[in-house]
């Protein structure tokens, strides 16, 4: 009688629990859903308030939107600099924190600390200084400033240095050294493959991040051929016809959201993964 009880107990908490997350996906899901219908709706329909129902203007949002910019230019700019940027910002910045986590030399300490005080420093404090940097290398108006800053990501470094301190045995680095392994061999074939989820997982940020960038894309780049897609989407918002482009913002969201969901579905694994072995960590 009193396994029949727990089992009941059981059956209900998990019932409810299902009925939690199921309300907690529609709500996640919901502004989605909304982003999808609008770039159906025409402006009007949209000022007039929600609705799940899909209108009938897509095609005139469509024509609306490649009225004033190439949409797909603006895509492929946006991943000229978002793809080599992530490269760029996970194997670098996990290079740097192999050597702060693995490597007993002078100075270690004083640079991870000077990492952390650079991650609380906003970068928004630097942009006119970078500016000056990027003229002075006369670097505007092309994607190298939106490119290479990522090799320094602070955060990045400071992150992936904890989880290799919290995930890597120091003794397998040493078996590999003792068996005449060098030091690049090493990071290639040792340490990346174990510290991948945490790469994966930052890598996935740093594409949303990169993807979204809008306000130093909109500083470098004088070109409206290299706006990436965030710049164009503003410049469609600033038209002086803005009240008839609504469902044309809608559209073009939407199809921006497509890149990052496509990135997040293939490495989200990774991310389980990830947090996974840090659950089970002792």
């Amino acid at each position: 009688m009193r396994k029949n009880k727990h089992t009941l107990g059981y059956n209900i908490n998990k019932t409810i629990l299902y009925i939690l997350l199921t309300l907690l996906a529609v709500i996640c899901l919901l502004p989605f859903l909304m982003m999808i219908v609008n770039a159906t709706r025409t402006s009007d329909e949209i000022v007039k308030g929600f609705t799940l129902i899909p209108g009938t203007a897509l095609a005139k949002n469509w024509a609306v939107v490649f009225k004033y910019f190439n949409l797909f230019k603006g895509m492929w700019n946006s991943l000229v600099v978002a793809v080599p940027a992530t490269i760029l910002g996970a194997y670098f910045p996990a290079m740097a924190a192999y050597g702060l986590a693995c490597y007993d030399f002078k100075g270690n300490k004083l640079i991870f600390w000077v990492i952390l005080i650079f991650m609380m420093i906003p970068g928004t404090l630097s942009l006119i200084g970078f500016y000056q940097l990027c003229a002075a290398f006369h670097i505007i108006n092309t994607y190298v400033p939106l490119i290479l800053p990522a090799i320094a990501g602070s955060g990045t470094v400071f992150f992936l240095r904890q989880y290799i301190v919290s995930s890597l045995s120091p003794s397998l680095i040493e078996a590999a050294r003792m068996d005449g392994a060098s030091e690049i061999y090493m990071f290639h074939r040792i340490v990346i493959p174990i510290v991948f989820p945490a790469i994966a997982t930052f890598s996935i940020m740093g594409f949303i991040g990169n993807w979204n960038s809008y306000m130093l894309p909109m500083i470098i780049l004088n070109s409206p051929q290299k706006y990436t897609l965030p710049v164009q989407l503003v410049s469609l918002r600033a038209s002086t016809d803005i009240t008839q482009n609504y469902g044309a913002i809608y559209l073009c969201i939407a199809i921006s959201m497509v890149p990052i969901i496509l990135v997040f579905v293939t490495f989200s694994k990774y991310i389980i993964s990830s947090v996974s072995a840090g659950a089970v960590k002792e």
